[in-house]
């Protein structure tokens, strides 16, 4: 049975799971809610860029991102950001769909997928 490696456990979830060489991580948002679509985007790539780190990866290896953005409207604004954060050549797979997020300050919510 292979080992399952957690981060930042609390009562309901975890950051990340790691099993079988692949990082798991929870839908991440920005720690400031204040902030516009390209910051939240922002602060919420530097989390996973701090998770992934963490579990012995980096962004190249993410295998799939998912996007939750609260206002499609701002699509373009988290492309910003999503664009300037991704290396040339390393682009995952990827959906982004319009969703009610957690909090009414969450412009932004991403979940990814990597290999370790």
């Amino acid at each position: 049975m292979s080992e399952i490696k957690r981060f930042n456990v609390g009562k309901r979830m975890s950051d990340m799971t790691v099993c079988n060489g692949v990082a798991y991580l929870a839908g991440q948002v920005a720690d400031d809610a204040s902030l516009d679509m390209q910051g939240q985007a922002k602060q919420v790539l530097a989390t996973i860029d701090r998770l992934l780190a963490e579990a012995g990866t980096d962004k190249t290896r993410i295998l799939r991102a998912q996007i939750f953005v609260a206002n499609i409207a701002e699509f373009s604004e988290m492309n910003k950001a999503w664009d300037a954060w991704v290396p040339a050549g390393h682009a995952p797979a990827r959906a982004t769909v319009e969703a009610r997020l957690a909090s009414p300050g969450y412009k932004v919510e991403i979940v990814v997928t990597a290999a370790v």
